[in-house]
């Protein structure tokens, strides 16, 4: 029975069940990240339109030719960026604005940083399952971890680094839907690999 089980744990149908649950996360926090950004421009009276500047996360650029390992590092790597940058902006509101009475905004700001906590967990461990690091600690060089100066810049930035949290989901529900059939094609290549191996002999 032990032998079963250890082989359940390892095959393809719950590396399977593993990405559509880390799939369901990145939707949850799509969603919490909608509602945060619309709390945020109400309160600072923003409107949706607001213009944002580029990308603050650095990974490396998309392709069709990474394998599975590399396009869940370069998730992983960009969700811990956003962490980072998530913290930096709670943590200068706090100084800059004061905690005072906590409402919908907070509340929902707490909500989005322990979902994308949780997405990293679920990441993490599917890096680790492909073969990746156990852990990576985030690329900050680069990032605007210390922000701008002025309260008015402030407000900016820390609503740019929600877009960017909301953008970096986005990525993680596509990469993550792709992510069973690239399984299945690259178990597929390692099975056949392995028969003609055993043919030759």
């Amino acid at each position: 029975m032990a032998a079963r089980r250890t082989r359940r744990i390892t095959g393809p149908d719950v590396s399977r069940s593993t990405v559509a649950r880390a799939a369901r996360i990145a939707e949850l926090l799509q969603y919490e990240c909608s509602i945060l950004l619309e709390l945020y421009r109400e309160k600072e009276s923003f409107t949706a339109d607001i213009l944002v500047d580029g990308r603050l996360v650095s990974v490396p650029p998309p392709s069709s030719q990474l394998d599975t390992r590399d396009k869940l590092w370069r998730l992983h790597s960009a969700l811990l960026q956003c962490r980072s940058l998530l913290d930096r902006a709670i943590a200068r509101e706090e100084e800059e604005l004061g905690g005072g009475k906590k409402g919908d905004y907070e509340t929902q700001r707490k909500v989005v940083k322990d979902r994308l906590s949780y997405l990293l967990i679920s990441t993490g461990e599917l890096l680790k399952t492909a073969g990746g690091p156990a852990l990576l600690t985030p690329n900050l060089e680069g990032l605007e971890i210390d922000g701008p100066t002025t309260l008015f810049e402030l407000k900016l930035w820390v609503h740019r680094i929600f877009k960017e949290v909301d953008y970096w989901t986005k990525m993680a529900i596509t990469t993550l839907e792709a992510l069973p059939s690239v399984i299945a094609k690259e178990s597929m290549m390692t099975t056949r690999v392995r028969s003609t191996r055993s043919a030759r002999r």
